[in-house]
């Protein structure tokens, strides 16, 4: 279940509806003694007496410890479903789009092929700051008529994000980055050599008390927090208002 990029007035009403009716909260966290962030975004949604099942997801790139925490996940869930409990998975932003969500998923399928399951969307990273920017009178609809919109972590280096940008200058496509955090080092003079800078606008934890959204061109090459994003823009449709 997506429960919003930080926000939890962004929470839906089905999800609120479903953190009632559940006797066990399972969330992902990154290390067993840490709190999840998922949980954090629900908490004032959350019941005392409701059971809490942090599921260790851990930020590794290695393959073995990835496929076994998530099996693990899964089978812990199945267990409380077997049990005649009623868990819902917290997930932050949208549970389908790079999200913890999508992998317990998929194990759940693999492993436990019964356990029902019901999927209920969130709101995005993307989406959220999109939204803020044009609160904040930088109106920036993500597309626009024919337009597509291109969503993806921000790559590892310049020499895979040069030729995505290039692209997105001759196109006009719309591009969301996610995942900036350090890569903002390079991601920034890149920008400027390509003449993109004054088109993009920067956000970092969006949806948090301490939320930052601003033009990009404001933001000194640094490294940033994991939870940033960038919206790019080079263009705009013929026809509008």
């Amino acid at each position: 279940m997506g429960v919003g990029p930080g926000d939890p007035e962004l929470i839906t009403v089905a999800a609120q509806r479903a953190i009632r009716s559940a006797q066990v909260m399972a969330y992902p966290v990154a290390d067993l003694g840490r709190e999840g962030m998922a949980a954090r975004i629900a908490a004032p949604w959350l019941q005392p007496e409701q059971q809490r099942l942090p599921l260790l997801f851990p930020m590794v790139e290695a393959a073995a410890p990835r496929r076994q925490a998530w099996h693990a996940a899964a089978d812990a869930v199945a267990a409380c479903v077997q049990q005649g409990q009623a868990v819902v998975f917290l997930c932050e932003g949208d549970s389908s789009t790079y999200a913890s969500a999508s992998y317990l998923l998929l194990a759940l399928q693999q492993r436990h092929p019964h356990c029902p399951v019901r999927m209920l969307p969130g709101i995005t990273a993307a989406a959220a700051a999109a939204a803020e920017a044009s609160s904040q009178g930088m109106p920036w609809p993500l597309a626009l008529q024919q337009e597509r919109l291109l969503i993806q972590p921000t790559p590892d280096g310049p020499e895979l994000l040069r030729p995505l940008l290039l692209n997105c200058r001759s196109s006009g496509q719309p591009l969301v980055l996610l995942k900036l955090g350090r890569r903002w080092l390079w991601v920034r003079p890149l920008l400027e050599e390509l003449g993109l800078l004054e088109s993009a606008i920067y956000g970092e934890r969006v949806g948090w008390p301490q939320q930052r959204l601003c033009p990009a061109v404001q933001v000194p090459a640094a490294e940033c927090p994991y939870f940033s994003l960038l919206l790019l823009r080079t263009s705009w449709p013929e026809v509008l208002p």
